[in-house]
C-alpha cells in the first residue's frame, strides 16, 4: 500500500504533517490535535505511522497515554519485551519511563497521544531504535 493509498475518506482525524525525521525512523505524520497551552498543559496529537516506522526511545517528564485508532503497532519499555497494540488498547506511561512505539513490520498505525502537565516538559528524544531492538519480536 503506498502512502497515497492509505489516505482514508473515513478517518476522524487527517494525516498531518510529516514528524521529524530526526526522532522518527521510516515515515510517520502528526496532526496537533490540542496545542500546548498554561490552561490545560497538555498536547493532543494524531499519529500516523506507516509499516517499520517508529518513534526513537525516548522519555515523558510527566508522562503520556496512547489511545490506539488502527492497524497493529509496537510499544516497548526499555528492558522489557515488545507488546504488540490493537485499535482499542490504551497504554499508560509513567513519567521518565524509557520507551518507544511504532507500527508494525506489516501494517499502518495510528494513536491519539496525550502528553499530560507539559510545562514541566513533553519529551525527551534518545537514540533510534536500532532494526534488532525492533525486529526482536519476530524470531
Amino acid at each position: 500500500m503506498s502512502t497515497a493509498d492509505h489516505q482514508q475518506t473515513d478517518s476522524i482525524f487527517p494525516q498531518g504533517d510529516s514528524a521529524p525525521a530526526d526522532y522518527f525512523t521510516g515515515q510517520a505524520w502528526v496532526k496537533v490535535l490540542v496545542p500546548n497551552d498554561t490552561t490545560f498543559n497538555s498536547v493532543i496529537g494524531n499519529v500516523v505511522f506507516e509499516p517499520g516506522t517508529r518513534n526513537n526511545w525516548h522519555t515523558h517528564p510527566c508522562g503520556q497515554i496512547l489511545l490506539c485508532t488502527e492497524g497493529i503497532g509496537y510499544y516497548q519499555e526499555k528492558g522489557k519485551t515488545i507488546q504488540v497494540l490493537h485499535k482499542g488498547d490504551v497504554v499508560t506511561i509513567t513519567p521518565d519511563l524509557v520507551h518507544w512505539h511504532g507500527a508494525s513490520p506489516d501494517s499502518w498505525f495510528t494513536h491519539i497521544a496525550v502528553s499530560t502537565n507539559t510545562q514541566k516538559g513533553v519529551v525527551d528524544w534518545l537514540d533510534r531504535v536500532t532494526d534488532e531492538e525492533y525486529y526482536g519480536l519476530i524470531k
